[in-house]
């Protein structure tokens, strides 16, 4: 039997009952509502086999539209990712600096660059590479969509580090001032690795919204990603847009499932690790007093 939560009483006879009918109604709504759109998709012809038959015939439709596309959104979320964390990371530590002169423009940079749109970074980004860089036409929607994404999601990930790193007891700081150990060493050695496991979480959403954020290169700059490739399957296909957003749909939803998958795994294992580690100490003392 569960413990009792602290935030409510456990329901009774009659509560159950009710929950239970609540779930009831709540799925008999979902069923009407699915029911009501394929009715509604059928009605206006959107379930022909034709419409959907490239995605199961057409090896084409994969290989010239939807992979490329797909191929494009990883490269630029995974650059986007691999230059965010780092700069994240970065500009939280400049937060916490006892100095003003280092944290006030650290924060003014955060604060601005988070609360300008991405669409907008992206634009100004895309810009500046026509005007001022002799990078080829090819390349540079993605590099107009990296440096949006990496400006907003480092700013927003400095925020998620210097939050996990004043979630911890300030006891962990004054414990490593005692044992002498200089505040870079205190950050790096004590502060930061116990701040992760409370930032994952933090850090997976915006990892998730770096994923789902490369949709805007399309309508921004042009930039030949996922969703983007919609159009050009709807145009040669026998205009399915329905069918093909929702199989694009899917692929957004089964690619951020595999990422909070393996997150998951990650912060299990390190939870694991750190009991394991745990039980040990807390176990010594009773082997000496035995």
């Amino acid at each position: 039997m569960s413990a009792p939560s602290v935030l409510y009483d456990a329901p009774g006879p009659k509560a159950k009952a009710r929950n239970v009918g609540y779930t009831i109604v709540f799925l008999v709504a979902l069923a009407a509502v699915f029911w009501w759109v394929l009715a509604t998709m059928a009605e206006k012809n959107q379930l022909d086999w034709d419409k959907w038959s490239p995605f199961f015939t057409d090896g084409r439709v994969w290989t010239t539209f939807i992979l490329p596309g797909l191929q494009n959104t990883l490269i630029a979320a995974a650059l986007s990712i691999i230059i965010a964390l780092p700069i994240g990371a970065l500009f939280g530590i400049l937060r916490l600096s006892d100095h003003a002169w280092v944290r006030w423009p650290a924060a003014t940079i955060v604060e601005f660059f988070r609360a300008v749109p991405v669409l907008i970074l992206m634009v100004f980004a895309n810009e500046f590479y026509f005007n001022f860089t002799d990078i080829d036409s090819d390349q540079r929607p993605l590099f107009a969509v990296v440096t949006g994404l990496v400006l907003y999601n480092g700013s927003v990930l400095a925020e998620v580090v210097r939050a996990g790193i004043l979630s911890l007891p300030k006891g962990q700081t004054e414990a490593a001032q005692a044992l002498g150990l200089r505040k870079s060493q205190t950050m790096t050695n004590v502060l930061l690795p116990q701040a992760v496991t409370a930032m994952l979480p933090a850090i997976v959403s915006q990892v998730v919204v770096i994923v789902k954020d490369t949709a805007l290169g399309g309508a921004a700059v042009g930039f030949s990603e996922l969703l983007n490739r919609v159009a050009p399957i709807s145009n040669n296909y026998g205009a399915n847009t329905i069918a093909t957003l929702i199989v694009v749909a899917v692929l957004y939803i089964v690619l951020n499932f595999i990422i909070t998958s393996i997150a998951g795994a990650l912060e299990k294992w390190n939870r694991q690790r750190k009991k394991s580690t745990g039980a040990v100490v807390r176990n010594e003392p009773a082997a000496t007093g035995e």
